[in-house]
């Protein structure tokens, strides 16, 4: 479930591309079009015990992450922005580890420097943006939201209740931000908010409630090392559906990323969370 919705969500960078919004206009409007959805499938949902401040605080994370990422592929390309998002694989462990007492299974240990090679493989070695220092500040900022989202969202019990939760906190987090910086545009165009719907019911309600649903299920190292899937999955994608053409070297750090989440997620002892 968890690869899966991580493909899912690799479309989110193709739906925002051919949209050409800015990172708080691409997060507001598909936050906006997803909660209906999500308010219904909370609805549906049976779950004895629903907590509203864990999914709320990771929903801040999630809504940093949409609007700093957004923001920082045009200003340092596509490819590093997605290699500097990555920084997540290691942040995620890192904090399981520190504030959980989650230790990282040895396979993840040892598929570390293989993971981060290889999404540095597959991203590209250049930025091709108009601002390269401010982008890789974004764009790691983004990691370091994601990777709180992650954490939270796994320990937050009740999948889809915390998904739309999230989701939520994520708008008001877009918004707070658009606003504030002048760079939300509420009439982008129909062309542009129809590729916002679409990115709403594929890459934010089908692809995270399968990712909120698989997390509980895994370690955090699992889960973040599979959530790499998504800048392999943005780049095959890329090519099947914008024409764009990797270079030989991209196409071996998608080899790569792909064979060190098989290694690291075999026989991972599966960690529930607290109740």
């Amino acid at each position: 479930m968890a690869a899966l919705g991580g493909l899912c969500i690799a479309l989110s960078s193709i739906f925002i591309k051919v949209a050409g919004t800015s990172g708080s206009t691409s997060a507001f409007w598909r936050c906006l079009f997803a909660l209906p959805l999500l308010a219904v499938f909370a609805w549906r949902e049976q779950a004895s015990r629903r907590r509203v401040l864990l999914p709320l605080l990771a929903g801040v994370g999630l809504g940093l992450d949409f609007v700093l990422w957004g923001d920082a592929i045009p200003r340092i390309g596509a490819g590093i922005a997605t290699v500097l998002l990555s920084i997540q694989v290691v942040i995620v462990p890192a904090l399981a580890f520190a504030f959980f007492a989650e230790r990282p299974s040895r396979r993840f240990v040892l598929a570390t420097p293989v993971l981060l090679g290889g999404i540095v493989l597959a991203g590209g070695f250049a930025g091709t943006g108009t601002d390269p220092l401010s982008g890789a500040f974004a764009a790691l900022g983004a990691g370091a939201a994601f990777a709180g989202y992650l954490l939270l969202i796994r320990r937050s019990g009740a999948p889809v209740w915390s998904v739309f939760m999230a989701t939520g906190s994520a708008f008001f987090v877009a918004a707070v931000l658009g606003f504030g910086w002048g760079t939300l545009d509420l009439t982008p165009g129909w062309r542009a908010l129809g590729w916002m719907a679409a990115l709403a019911v594929i890459g934010q309600v089908t692809g995270w409630l399968l990712i909120g649903a698989a997390l509980p299920r895994m370690s955090a190292a699992t889960g973040a090392a599979l959530m790499l899937l998504q800048p392999v999955g943005a780049v095959l994608m890329g090519i099947g559906l914008l024409g764009e053409t990797p270079g030989v070297v991209q196409l071996i750090g998608c080899a790569a990323v792909l064979a060190a989440v098989c290694f690291a997620s075999r026989r991972t002892k599966l960690t529930p969370t607290a109740d």
